[in-house]
């Protein structure tokens, strides 16, 4: 079913009786694109579209967004692998590409499910070290607090000063009425299947659950049999970095690629898609 000339929507039921639904474009073989968080299907419709003309490419809404249905009962990484698994089978796709959280999750993903031949991570974050993640546990925790009370400029400007350390020399008042704006632009601006900011921003506080179920638990990517590549841009945090390192020591078949110049939302419509689907398509083609 048509739902806007650049893409057609479908959906599949995932174990649990949760809808999942998704983007599609394109033809050829299957390549599914996961986002992370505080994203939808919508952040990587470029990216999509620089794809569509090697693969049928398929964007789902993960759960609590968009097209898709709500968490659940029982909400785990096991939850996101069942809602990968329905995908594969729905699409018959052998490749995924998976950013931050969606990178976990396509990870934990091939280390049970037989039809991810290849995967390629932008980015993903597993639990290394409790100061780090106690850190990034707290940040989000008042997040979440903030946005549960409806202060979604305040939240936002928050987490903004504690991911970039140049937002620090910025008062936070002065943070707090661009992100009123900006969200107020972002309600009117969304169209059709388009989610949200404030829709998005609860969502943050299960994505950390993800990479928390991590810990300790590296040394299982040891097992994972799929090819994989792994991308991180140079402007990075160290915490980021760190992770891919991790990842790297451990699975089997693995080559990483540092691209210069980028940061961690370089595969959003608004960054660099065109640098990231350049190394998709040497990969999987």
């Amino acid at each position: 079913m048509m739902s806007d000339k650049k893409y057609e929507t479908g959906s599949v039921v995932s174990k649990d009786g949760i809808v999942i639904g998704y983007r599609q474009m394109g033809s050829g073989p299957g390549l599914i694109i996961m986002h992370g968080g505080l994203d939808a299907a919508q952040t990587h419709m470029k990216l999509g579209e620089l794809l569509s003309h090697k693969f049928t490419v398929y964007i789902p809404d993960r759960r609590g967004r968009g097209l898709s249905g709500s968490y659940g009962e029982n909400y785990s990484l096991q939850t996101e692998v069942d809602d990968v698994d329905a995908l594969l089978k729905k699409t018959g796709a052998h490749y995924l590409f998976g950013v931050s959280s969606g990178g976990l999750i396509i990870l934990r993903s091939s280390l049970t499910l037989p039809d991810v031949h290849k995967l390629a991570l932008y980015e993903p974050l597993v639990y290394l070290n409790d100061t780090d993640m106690k850190r990034f546990n707290d940040v989000v925790r008042r997040f979440d607090e903030e946005v549960s009370e409806g202060k979604y400029a305040e939240a936002s400007a928050h987490i903004a000063k504690s991911d970039v350390p140049s937002l620090q020399r910025i008062p936070t008042f002065l943070l707090e009425m661009f992100f009123t704006l900006y969200l107020a632009i972002d309600d009117v601006r969304r169209k059709g299947n388009d989610v949200r900011l404030t829709a998005l921003l609860p969502t943050l506080k299960f994505d950390v659950q993800l990479v928390n179920e991590t810990e300790g638990r590296v040394d299982d990517f040891k097992k994972v049999p799929a090819d994989v590549l792994l991308l991180v841009g140079s402007k990075s945090e160290a915490l980021l970095k760190e992770s891919l390192d991790a990842l790297e020591r451990v699975l089997p078949h693995v080559q990483r690629i540092e691209l210069q110049g980028l940061d961690h939302k370089a595969a959003a419509n608004w960054a660099k898609p065109e640098r990231i689907a350049e190394e998709l398509l040497k990969f999987f083609v």
